[in-house]
């Protein structure tokens, strides 16, 4: 007989399917899989997004070095003026991130600010929701612009751009300026101010052990005052709604801090700005005492390791 005339007998097994059980295992080897591999893709995913916050406080340092080449001081905190006197509830309030615009290449949108009115002012409008990157952290999940309200009435106001970088203004409480007198300067132990610029020289414990600006994370379930701005403060009434500075009442992501301390969406810490340029991630765990001296800009503490 031919054998190419023999038909072909095709196995009975030859094409058996996955069966109940063996699917269900091959999908827990899956899931397990994903398991492992998601808590690596998380990890990848927000050491990326803390370089990328890395990146802007870099940036923010270099422009702040920038404008003291050129004006020989910091921008101040922020500026209040009424009556041709300081007043920390003046009808101005631009912060020092706004005057900053220039050297981080946004000139066009510096031009359009009107520095003599209100943030909420008309003549404003046009750039009072602009959210910018430069100032936003991307670990922080907030929307781009959040609603300041009258804190007593919980009345609308204006609607500004979200931002996680502030200034230090020390150990001083924030709560003490409203209770400033006109005419007087409500000034802090840290770098910024309210209306008074502060030189390197004048950073006596050394540019290299004294931050200039730290993150600040945005939370929805507080006072929305409070929330993080680059334009600065609003007077309202006899209140004055900070939102460009920090202070170091506590550690950074302290349980128990203050709406006005730093703090960052990132785990077991907070990325700063030194006065020489560098970004330090500072641990939650260090020590009040440490922290503090690093707030400080001539406090005379002593410094080894930090």
């Amino acid at each position: 007989m031919n054998s190419a005339n023999i038909p072909f007998n095709r196995s009975p097994q030859s094409s058996r399917g996955f069966t109940l059980i063996e699917l269900l295992v091959v999908i827990a080897i899956i899931a397990i899989l994903i398991a492992l591999l998601l808590p690596a893709v998380q990890q990848a995913r927000e050491a990326a997004r803390r370089s990328q916050c890395q990146n802007n406080l870099k940036q923010i340092g270099i422009a702040l070095h920038s404008y003291h080449e050129n004006a020989k001081c910091l921008p101040p905190g922020w500026l209040g003026v009424a009556g041709g006197v300081p007043n920390v509830v003046g009808p101005t309030g631009w912060s020092w991130a706004s005057h900053l615009l220039p050297q981080l290449d946004n000139t066009a949108l510096h031009r359009k600010i009107n520095f003599n009115a209100t943030i909420d002012h008309a003549s404003n409008a046009n750039i009072r929701d602009q959210a910018l990157p430069a100032f936003r952290c991307p670990s922080d999940p907030s929307p781009e612009t959040w609603l300041l309200k009258n804190e007593a009435t919980g009345a609308p106001i204006v609607s500004l751009p979200t931002a996680n970088y502030v200034g230090s203004f020390g150990t001083t409480d924030l709560d003490d300026v409203a209770l400033t007198p006109p005419g007087m300067i409500f000034s802090g132990n840290g770098v910024f101010c309210h209306n008074r610029p502060t030189r390197f020289v004048d950073i006596s414990d050394g540019l290299s052990t004294t931050f200039l600006v730290g993150e600040h994370r945005t939370n929805t379930s507080v006072f929305p005052e409070w929330h993080s701005t680059w334009m600065g403060i609003i007077p309202a009434g006899e209140e004055a709604f900070v939102r460009t500075l920090a202070v170091s009442d506590h550690t950074p992501n302290h349980p128990s801090a203050h709406i006005d301390d730093f703090s960052s969406a990132h785990p077991q810490g907070a990325h700063f700005l030194m006065g020489d340029g560098r970004v330090k991630f500072l641990s939650q765990a260090v020590s009040t005492e440490v922290f503090q001296a690093l707030t400080t800009k001539a406090g005379r503490e002593s410094l080894t390791n930090y």
